[in-house]
């Protein structure tokens, strides 16, 4: 079992590196003010899904397997930029819903899930990311380091989803407001799409890791 001044360490370094601006908080914040909280949550909710999935890879080495292979750093990184460019694409050529519409329908929260999946996944820093930093928290005395990993791992996505629920919250309010002006969908499906591409062009200006 893993320490409890150790668990809180790890808590407070989570904390600190999702208050910093990336990715992911793009996203829930994007969905969130385009449409409404409950976006936000289906975003928060993929986020997760995709943290999970990081840390099972890294647990029994398969992370560590993929990074191995010298292009799959840019392939990767290829292939999310593309998915970004086509999310952004798809908001600037749908059609704006109805003045009236209050809820986001289940079947766009599904895909909205599914787009912040693999948004995450797509991400190469996000898997070089958890093979770095779940490692230094393991401690060799304290049993099988695979379970550790998957503790922790667990520990960071329990933590970024509420973090992300909340950002997804206040962005629904921004939506509240927003929606009250006329031409507030069509500029948020372009600002949206801005946002998408400016996050392509960062996964593709990324350096490689040292």
């Amino acid at each position: 079992m893993i320490e409890a001044t150790s668990l809180w360490v790890f808590a407070g370094a989570v904390v600190i590196l999702l208050a910093v601006p990336g990715p992911n908080m793009a996203f829930v914040m994007t969905h969130g003010i385009t449409h409404g909280w409950r976006a936000g949550l289906a975003a928060a909710l993929g986020i997760t899904l995709a943290d999970m999935i990081l840390t099972l890879l890294v647990a029994v080495g398969v992370g560590a397997l993929i990074m191995s292979w010298a292009p799959a750093f840019d392939l990767i990184r290829g292939a999310g930029a593309l998915y970004l460019l086509w999310l952004g694409w798809l908001a600037v050529r749908s059609r704006p819903a109805a003045a009236s519409g209050t809820q986001v329908p289940l079947a766009s929260l599904r895909s909205i899930f599914i787009r912040a999946t693999l948004n995450s996944l797509l991400n190469p820093k996000a898997l070089v990311f958890f093979m770095v930093f779940l490692p230094q928290f393991v401690t060799p005395a304290a049993g099988n380091a695979g379970v550790q990993l998957v503790t922790l791992g667990l520990c960071l996505a329990a933590i970024a989803l509420v973090f992300h629920f909340l950002l997804g919250v206040f962005a629904g309010a921004a939506h509240r407001r927003l929606k009250q002006l006329p031409i507030s969908r069509r500029l948020g499906s372009y600002g949206f799409a801005a946002v998408m591409v400016a996050l392509a062009a960062r996964m593709m200006l990324m350096g490689r890791p040292a």
